[in-house]
This record gives C-alpha cells, structure tokens and sequence, in this order.
C-alpha cells in the first residue's frame, strides 16, 4: 500500500512537471503530443502515381526524405520502404506547427534516375506540408501532415 502511494505521488509530480506547449488547434505536450509526416513516393516528375500508356508509375524504393526547413536546414530525413513510403515523427515541443507549414519542405534527395534511367539524374523533387488531419492513440494526439505536392527543383548544391 505504501509503495502504491509513493508510486502515485511521483507520477503526479512528473505529470505536473511536464512542460506543455501551445500549438495552433489545441494543447500538445511533450509526452503525449506528436507531429507525422507520412506519405508514399512514386518514381515520376511529381511524386504522384500517373497512368501512363496504361502502365501505373512505379512506387520510389529506397529514396532519400528529408524535411527541410528555412534555408535548407535538415530538421529530420528517413528513407522510404520498399513500397515508396515514408514517414517521419517530429517533437510538437521543439516544431512549432506554424512555422512546419509556413516555412519547411519535403525534399527526396535521391535522384530520379536511380528508380527510373529515363527520368533527369540532376533536380530533387520538394512539396510544401499541408495539414491532413488530427488523430488520437489512447491519450498520444497526433497532428498528421503530408505533402501538398511535389515538384523538381533544380539541385543548387
């Protein structure tokens, strides 16, 4: 019964030292908040699945993902799967979600050349964040957000 006791006020104290950050629509803390960044990658000028010539583009296995913010500042990256998607967790404490939307890009590093040899081997495919949704897991609330829409940019390194 004493340890029960102990157990509770220490959770307590932990729960109430939990800093707590304002995000735009709603309270998320460190613990029990999350920002996902999900999305699939298909091997094409825009990102998206086209029907060519009755062929289906292929998905973008393997490709480089980073979210880029400011002036090309590398917050986080992964890798997509072998079915082109990728998906990256972000701190709401240390990414505000304005500034996620308003000044941060998807950016696939890897050349388009490396899933399809037709495709241009100079350029990086990038899109603005949208917001697609809020989602909650038990008490874990997640702010989901994808890519609007990929275009090539050229590669100014």
């Amino acid at each position: 019964m004493a340890s029960s006791k102990i157990f509770l006020i220490f959770l307590l104290a932990a729960l109430i030292a939990t800093p707590v950050a304002v995000a735009e629509g709603g309270l998320l803390s460190g613990l029990l908040g999350l920002i996902r960044i999900d999305g699939v990658l298909f091997c094409s000028l825009n990102g998206k699945i086209d029907v060519i010539n009755g062929t289906t583009t292929p998905i973008f296995p393997n490709a480089s993902v980073q979210l880029q913010c400011g002036a090309g500042n590398v917050v986080s990256s992964t890798t997509t799967n072998e079915s082109g998607v990728f998906s990256l967790a972000l701190d709401p404490l240390q990414n505000i979600l304005s500034s996620l939307l308003s000044n941060c890009n998807i950016v696939v590093t890897s050349p388009l050349s490396t899933c399809n040899a037709r495709l241009p081997s100079v350029g990086l495919l990038q899109s603005a964040l949208q917001l697609v949704g809020k989602s909650s897991v038990g008490l874990l609330r997640i702010v989901n957000l994808g890519a609007n829409a990929f275009q090539l940019m050229p590669n100014l390194n």
